[in-house]
């Protein structure tokens, strides 16, 4: 049988002009490779679904091409993807086994967007994260800020709303432990994940508060992953990083947490229905009450994805057509956040399937659930294109207690 297609992996249209195709590479980076498929063979890629032939294949390719010897491009694509490491194999198995250990014996969690989605030299970022900033609004109250919610999109993309959030903090929260609260793009459904690692960026190593991840851990049992190989890939947390080390030095200390999706969002109920999500609400709610203001919370997400990028039959343009519908509803849901309304919240964003998408509905709702007292404030709402025909929502906003 053909192994399976790794069901992770990105598909886009080849953006090379002599190499038009369907270009496919590993978010996970398990990986480093990228493989363009020329246009006469995408179509073949649905044999590798596990329950399918090299025979099968091959007898396809002569059936459609005529042509005899063509069997052998069977041979060609399957070890093209294999070599890849794209298929759910042997090959695949031991790279990914590999991927998983080097995170777990390293001392730290490196950058893994350093120079792409910001620059990898500590004075060129200090500059760039200092003219991100340099417009900052000012606050109109210094009262002690409970939490903030920033996007995650590559900084480039949303500065106003960066700038908004983090414009809330004062210098005194310096000594706060920052619980950043990320979206897990690529984690299991139903859990968090978690890691004792320092997180290095350009700025030096940002300390992880290893015994609250420690008791988390043990409160939250099979609900949480230790070590989770997500944070070694993942944006959502460390953009904020990047951010707080900005304003507060180096060596502040973090506890972060990859929330990953709630699947009540697709089978209906409340994510605490079930008993893993139960418990990393009661355990994060007891740290919350127990620590107070000793801890200042982080969300990063962002809101509503639009347009041909994420499947819609729609070209989105910000601000304009149906993006002005989207933002009245992102406002909608915005509001229930500003209000603590956990539920309400949820219900919004569960109609539907939440056909907008919003990829924070997670690390939002577990901070409502965690923080209950929590009431937000809207400090800038933003839409912007990340291709020409797709749109990223998202929101600096603040939070304090009620």
């Amino acid at each position: 049988m053909l192994a399976r297609l790794r069901p992770t992996l990105d598909f886009m249209p080849s953006p090379i002009d002599d190499k038009p195709g369907l270009l496919i590479r590993d978010p996970f980076q398990f990986s480093e490779a990228t493989l363009i498929i020329p246009p006469a063979l995408i179509e073949f890629l649905d044999f590798y679904d596990g329950k399918r032939s090299a025979l099968d294949l091959r007898a396809e390719l002569v059936r459609v091409s005529g042509d005899v010897q063509s069997g052998q491009i069977e041979e060609q694509l399957t070890g093209a993807l294999s070599r890849a490491g794209f298929l759910e194999d042997e090959f695949f198995d031991n790279l990914r086994a590999g991927a998983e250990q080097a995170f777990a014996e390293s001392p730290v969690r490196m950058p893994a967007h350093a120079g792409s989605g910001y620059p990898d030299q500590r004075g060129e970022l200090q500059q760039t994260i200092s003219e991100y900033m340099g417009g900052e609004p000012s606050v109109e109250t210094r009262e002690k800020v409970l939490a903030i919610a920033a996007p995650h999109v590559s900084p480039f993309g949303g500065i106003e709303a960066y700038r908004a959030a983090y414009s809330a903090l004062r210098p005194e929260d310096a000594d706060r432990t920052f619980v950043v609260l990320g979206t897990s793009h690529y984690g299991h459904p139903d859990r968090i994940g978690l890691t004792r690692k320092p997180f290095e960026t350009p700025f030096g190593s940002a300390l992880t508060d290893v015994e609250l991840v420690e008791k988390l851990a043990a409160e939250i049992g099979d609900g949480a992953k230790m070590e989770d190989y997500c944070h070694a890939i993942e944006h959502s947390i460390e953009f904020q990083i990047v951010f707080l080390q900005h304003l507060y030095g180096p060596n502040i200390r973090i506890l972060p947490i990859l929330c990953g999706t709630y699947m009540s969002l697709y089978q209906g109920g409340l994510p605490e229905e079930t008993e893993a999500a139960k418990r990393i609400f009661g355990a994060l709610g007891e740290m919350a009450a127990r620590e107070g203001d000793r801890l200042l919370w982080v969300l990063g997400v962002d809101m509503a994805h639009m347009g041909r990028r994420y499947g819609d039959q729609i070209s989105a343009h910000a601000g304009r057509n149906e993006m002005a519908g989207v933002e009245q509803q992102d406002r909608a849901r915005i509001e229930r956040m500003e209000a603590g309304d956990a539920r309400g919240f949820w219900e919004m964003v569960r109609e539907n399937g939440d056909d907008l998408k919003w990829c924070g509905s997670s690390p939002i709702y577990t901070f409502l659930k965690a923080v209950p007292e929590a009431r937000g404030k809207l400090r800038h709402y933003q839409q912007w294109n990340i291709d020409p025909e797709s749109v990223v929502s998202f929101a600096g906003m603040s939070f304090h207690a009620h």
